[in-house]
């Protein structure tokens, strides 16, 4: 019998060419994830940190929910994600990054508000602002829908013009005329 300090965890990779880019998907096998992997990260291009590691294999198999998902999520025709998350944060991160989930589609709030929701101190929101920033499931946990108070778009880890297209996408901005 193997024991569980010995067990490994397969780690797979594959990318999905979206409206923003080639994004990079990750996941970890899962008895319970649809197609067998839970999403341990999504990346966007120009993402910090978005690098493929070199024990990672490349399977598209394994994440055909993750791209049927997020293809109608671009489509226009998915407002939730419904999909096994497997991400290692700390306990305050984790309950930020859950609470970005709280977002509804179309809408967004700001980091004042959200450090209210999570009973965050005033004096403390740029911490909750590194833990949204940690995030690392882009889009599907939408820390895009997270705005500065008067509405400026404040930093994103794709870039402030990915953020600036999702909030467009869902309809939460008006696109501009060129």
């Amino acid at each position: 019998m193997i024991s569980p300090e010995t067990t490994t965890v397969t780690t797979s990779y594959t990318t999905y060419d979206s409206p923003l880019g080639e994004l990079l998907l990750v996941g970890e096998e899962s008895a319970t994830a649809p197609g067998g992997t839970a999403l341990t990260a999504l990346s966007l291009p120009q993402q910090r940190g978005a690098a493929v590691q070199p024990h990672w294999r490349r399977a598209s198999a394994p994440f055909g929910e993750v791209v049927r998902q997020l293809r109608a999520y671009f489509d226009g025709e998915l407002t939730r994600f419904e999909l096994e998350f497997r991400t290692s944060g700390t306990h305050f991160q984790e309950r930020v990054w859950q609470a970005l989930e709280a977002i509804p589609y179309g809408s967004a709030t700001s980091y004042g508000r959200l450090a209210d929701v999570l009973g965050v101190p005033r004096g403390e929101v740029r911490v909750l602002g590194a833990a949204i920033g940690a995030n690392p499931l882009l889009i599907v946990r939408p820390c895009h829908r997270v705005i500065g108070a008067d509405g400026t778009m404040r930093g994103y880890a794709a870039g402030v013009e990915a953020k600036i297209a999702l909030l467009t996408h869902e309809g939460a901005l008006q696109p501009t005329l060129i």
